[in-house]
């Protein structure tokens, strides 16, 4: 069984109660069709009643669940040929980022993508999914090789946040995400990025300045993460869910804002309950801004990419 979630909890004991009373009329050869079917309809109403109406909260602990889709399960499904390349060729290969070239739809592209892992080891591996700087710059490096040979970028966004440790400063955190944000505006193709689980402050801007941003419908992207919030405003982490309410972190607040272009939805209970179903969604929305940006001008997207981000923030009076 899949881990539950404690809004979940009605919903898993339902389905329990169906699987025990098919059980019965199966080992007792009993009709018991109507009270199964009445139930399922019960299930079907719960279900619909809990996950139409999901909590800020509710939507951080479905970003956060341990068997949520990463990365590199998109870049399986999503793409084709898809051969990865290593090291920022200045000090190390960061596992927290993963960069490579593969077809989409058989058009060449380059994905870059923050990987977590799905077990602590996996997790010790990638850090957790939060880059230092070497991952920032190995990421440029593969999205200035990209625009030399014409290929649109794809990127996913997954992470609590840039590693703040004491060597990740020492090799220029803050530099290489800046120089990440300026690198970005300038390129001449294509950039798409998806936030399919946490975006954490610079450490998800380092690959988000795109010109399409989409995000799953409860994923989170936020200049901090609540427990941050809750313990710089009241010394507090334990304040983390008031602190999320004020944040504007969930997808549909930052549509309101202009800071997202188009909300992914997830099938019932997140990502994790169908990925195949999923990958469809992904899919089609990467496919539309595809389609659209690749027809634009290389010479003009920076520009188009400029004015984008100026109109983030406008105050209307």
């Amino acid at each position: 069984m899949k881990q539950v979630l404690s809004f979940e909890k009605p919903i898993i004991e339902l389905k329990e109660k169906i699987h025990e009373l098919k059980n019965m009329a199966e080992e007792n050869n009993l009709t018991l069709d109507d009270e199964i079917n009445t139930m399922e309809q019960r299930l079907k109403r719960l279900e619909q009643e809990i996950y139409d109406h999901l909590s800020i909260w509710d939507r951080i602990q479905v970003a956060r669940h341990p068997e949520r889709p990463t990365s590199l399960d998109y870049i399986e499904k999503l793409f084709t040929n898809f051969i990865e390349l290593h090291g920022d060729r200045l000090y190390r290969d960061d596992p927290a980022i993963i960069t490579g070239i593969a077809k989409y739809k058989e058009v060449p592209v380059t994905v870059v993508a923050q990987q977590r892992g799905k077990n602590t080891k996996e997790n010790l591996h990638r850090n957790f999914a939060s880059p230092h700087p070497e991952g920032y710059r190995k990421a440029i490096r593969q999205m200035k090789l990209a625009e030399k040979f014409n290929r649109p970028i794809i990127c996913f966004i997954d992470t609590k946040g840039a590693h703040p440790g004491k060597g990740a400063e020492e090799r220029g955190q803050g530099e290489a995400i800046a120089r990440n944000l300026m690198e970005m505006a300038h390129l001449t193709v294509p950039i798409i990025a998806v936030v399919i689980g946490e975006g954490g402050s610079g450490g998800a801007l380092g690959i988000g300045l795109a010109d399409h941003v989409h995000m799953l419908e409860n994923a989170m992207y936020s200049v901090i993460s609540p427990e941050g919030a809750a313990s710089i405003l009241w010394k507090d982490a334990t304040k983390a869910e008031e602190a999320a309410k004020s944040l504007k972190i969930t997808a549909k607040d930052l549509k309101a804002l202009g800071i997202i272009d188009e909300i992914i939805p997830e099938v019932k209970g997140g990502a994790h309950r169908d990925f195949d179903m999923q990958v469809a969604y992904v899919d089609t929305y990467i496919e539309k801004s595809f389609n659209y940006l690749t027809t634009i001008d290389r010479q003009s997207l920076p520009n188009i990419r400029w004015e984008k981000y100026k109109k983030i923030g406008e105050i209307t009076e």
